[in-house]
């Protein structure tokens, strides 16, 4: 695996591990969620600076993050994991509104 795919292994991870959506991670780094679309899917690629903000996000180290899925999860604080037994794309017990992950994010709301 070169390191353009440990990135995108690594942040594919991290927003399944956390329950974000591309969305999500967009606005962190201030663009579409189709430019997180294009970069995941390896049609562009994930900057140096765009990784420091993805790692600073989630809350690791940089080189958690070049170094590929099982670190850069292993290095996620607990904190920012997904709560136990809550499943992206389910329907809040309180509102009853679906909570979708977004397309393109390998789960359907």
């Amino acid at each position: 695996m070169n390191l353009e795919e440990r990135v995108r292994s690594a942040v594919a991870a991290l927003l399944h591990a956390t329950g974000e959506s591309q969305t999500e991670l967009a606005a962190t780094l201030g663009v579409s969620q189709a430019q997180v679309s294009r970069r995941q899917s390896g049609s562009a690629t994930w900057s140096l600076t765009d990784c420091e903000t993805v790692a600073a996000h989630y809350g690791i180290d940089a080189l958690d993050l070049l170094a590929g899925p099982t670190r850069a999860t292993e290095a996620l604080p607990a904190k920012r994991r997904r709560a136990a037994g809550r499943q992206a794309g389910t329907v809040s017990p309180t509102s009853g509104q679906s909570k979708g992950v977004g397309a393109g994010d390998g789960e359907v709301a």
